[in-house]
């Protein structure tokens, strides 16, 4: 049996809450996340492009591995602390 993934388009889910909710492999474009929260989710492999960062915050999360522009998040923070 074949499947088809949902497509969902010039949709609001404003407001909206979502628990125990598998999007593997799913795909994302201009899409609006602003002031969203993510607790206990899995990025692990995920990308981001023309993304806007600012005012993020990444608290008690397992970074190992993670990139910005090619170089190691973990290389990033050694050089910052060993610099303080």
């Amino acid at each position: 049996m074949t499947t088809t993934p949902e497509k969902f388009e010039s949709l609001s889910l404003a407001g909206a809450q979502f628990f125990d909710v598998n999007l593997d492999s799913s795909k994302f474009s201009d899409v609006n996340l602003q002031s969203a929260t993510f607790r206990n989710v899995a990025l692990v492999d995920a990308t981001f492009k023309d993304t806007n960062f600012s005012g993020v915050s990444i608290e008690d999360s397992n970074l190992e591995g993670m990139k910005i522009n090619g170089i190691l998040v973990s290389d990033l923070l050694d050089t910052y602390n060993r610099t303080r």
